[in-house]
């Protein structure tokens, strides 16, 4: 897990960061016994759906909270841990995965988890098989069996070393087979799950409310009894609320002003924690599109796009410039788009289209979404018409949507140009290209990619040492480029502004960069 810094007090945050590894926060905390009230999560990421058959996106974060994995992440784990597995193993050559589950599971209204419940999860994804939904994870995936009450057992159709990175996903999550219908997705607004918390209750796209689930039987200690998460659309005011004391804590969404603010200005009652981050942001391109299907336009985009002024006048500094899709700091990462395009230029792409007999002026259209990851993506959609529009070559128009009308519309193929943001399901360059690749991927616009989906991926999975799979990775990456079918943009920061008076945050983000909300809580001593 990363490591997160505080901006203010060193010394003073040293001894918490001490107190909390060492004693378990057993000195700060009260045993999940919060005086103040349910702890209040600030965000911009707002889930599309409660139904984890339907949701590749980040409706994830809300799912870890609710729903059980059979695998996850404690605390410090870089690699999946048994939740509601008591444990799990691979055999035959990477091809058959087995787990054994907890004893005595259950769901949160009483009725029974076990090995058929297993499997009827992840035979209802795979049938349910919604577009951009969770099912395009299980693609190597052949049946499930149940074997007894605890025993599962996963039949692969190609060796897997990622795979039980896939079962740590929260797409996975596990559902009771009397609540959740085999062949249609839930649509009441009510969750039955087995998760440290349940949802009491569900407004979208503003709040949900949760509380302790008593009969959660996993690896996760929860640390307070109950959470409230707000959405919000604007990222001022989810800071001026923070400052406001009208929440406790701000996961995904401030603003770059903000986080300046907050860093050079300091404040006695709040704290804010920075640290690296696996998320990203790009462009993709639809086939059907007459403009946009055109490899020589894609790549003159390509050509113009300038990220350091993205970076800087949008968001401050506060993220960095990416050329791949796969970011920094993962193994198999290569910049491959700057050394492709190089520095933006007008007359490398002016060039690139008139050698495609393109003369006239591109028309293009982008869209946004105005409520999904932050008020700057409405100025960075804006910034980069002003820089293709800059260059003489393209005319730009500019749409934004709420996300769940903009998840619609991209699904059926309606705009030309769009932008997507991804958090990683787990910390693998694997992760950040087979998702975007094949007929049914994470962004609703199917990609043929052979060399990649036959060849380079199913190569790479068979060796569970992932050092040893860099060649494979950089060579995607080189066919992504040179296709310009996803165009990435940069790669973020994770920031979390938290009241004074709250302590776990530290400690609250998985590998993908998912807020475990069981770890906060409220400082009752000092």
């Amino acid at each position: 897990m990363r490591v997160f810094k505080r901006n203010r007090g060193l010394q003073k945050v040293a001894a918490v960061l001490s107190i909390s590894l060492v004693a378990g926060c057993g000195i700060l905390s009260d045993g999940g016994q919060d005086s103040g009230g349910p702890i209040v999560v600030g965000t911009t990421s707002a889930p599309s759906t409660l139904d984890p058959a339907a949701s590749w996106d980040q409706s994830w974060e809300l799912f870890r909270n609710i729903y059980q994995t059979l695998l996850n992440y404690p605390v410090g784990a870089t690699t999946p841990q048994p939740d509601a597995a008591e444990s799990c193993r691979f055999s035959a050559s990477n091809t058959v995965y087995t787990c054994k589950l907890r004893p005595d599971l259950t769901f949160s209204n009483g009725h029974k988890l076990d090995a058929q419940a297993v499997k009827y999860s992840f035979d209802r994804i795979k049938k349910i098989n919604v577009s951009t939904g969770p099912a395009g994870l299980l693609a190597g995936l052949d049946r499930v069996q149940a074997v007894g009450d605890r025993e599962v057992v996963f039949h692969l159709n190609k060796p897997d070393a990622t795979f039980p990175f896939v079962l740590a996903t929260p797409g996975m999550s596990i559902v009771d087979p009397a609540e959740y219908s085999k062949d249609a997705l839930r649509k009441d607004g009510q969750v039955v799950g087995s998760g440290p918390y349940d949802l009491k209750s569900y407004q979208q796209g503003k709040e949900a409310v949760l509380v302790a689930n008593k009969s959660y039987k996993g690896f996760a200690k929860r640390e307070n009894d109950a959470v409230t998460i707000r959405y919000y659309q604007d990222s001022r005011l989810l800071a001026s609320d923070l400052r406001d004391k009208k929440i406790d804590v701000i996961f995904r969404g401030l603003a770059a002003d903000d986080i300046i603010s907050f860093q050079s200005q300091g404040s006695k009652d709040i704290d804010l924690l920075d640290g690296s981050s696996n998320e990203i942001e790009y462009l993709v391109f639809n086939p059907k599109d007459p403009w946009a299907r055109k490899t020589p336009v894609r790549k003159a985009i390509a050509q113009l796009i300038n990220r350091s002024e993205i970076v800087h006048q949008v968001y401050k500094d506060t993220v960095q410039p990416l050329y791949s899709m796969v970011p920094a700091g993962l193994t198999g990462h290569s910049s491959v788009f700057f050394d492709d395009f190089g520095d933006p230029s007008v007359t490398k792409a002016r060039k690139i289209l008139t050698d495609a007999g393109i003369t006239q002026k591109v028309p293009l259209t982008l869209w946004y979404t105005t409520d999904r990851y932050g008020s700057a993506t409405a100025k960075e959609f804006q910034e980069i018409k002003s820089q293709l529009e800059a260059s003489g070559l393209f005319t730009v128009t500019l749409h934004g949507a709420p996300w769940n009308t903009y998840v619609e519309g991209y699904r059926k193929g309606q705009y030309p140009v769009f932008g997507r943001g991804w958090s990683p399901d787990f910390p693998d360059a694997d992760n950040f290209i087979a998702p975007f690749v094949g007929n049914q991927n994470a962004v609703g616009t199917p990609y043929s990619a052979p060399k990649i989906t036959d060849d380079l991926l199913p190569r790479s999975r068979r060796e569970a040492d992932r050092g040893r799979v860099v060649k494979e990775f950089q060579e995607a990456q080189t066919i992504l480029a040179n296709d310009v079918r996803l165009l990435p943009l940069w790669q973020g920061k994770q920031y979390l502004a938290v009241s004074d008076d709250i302590s776990g945050a530290e400690r609250s983000v998985d590998p993908s960069t998912i807020m475990m909300m069981w770890e906060l809580f409220r400082k009752t001593s000092w």
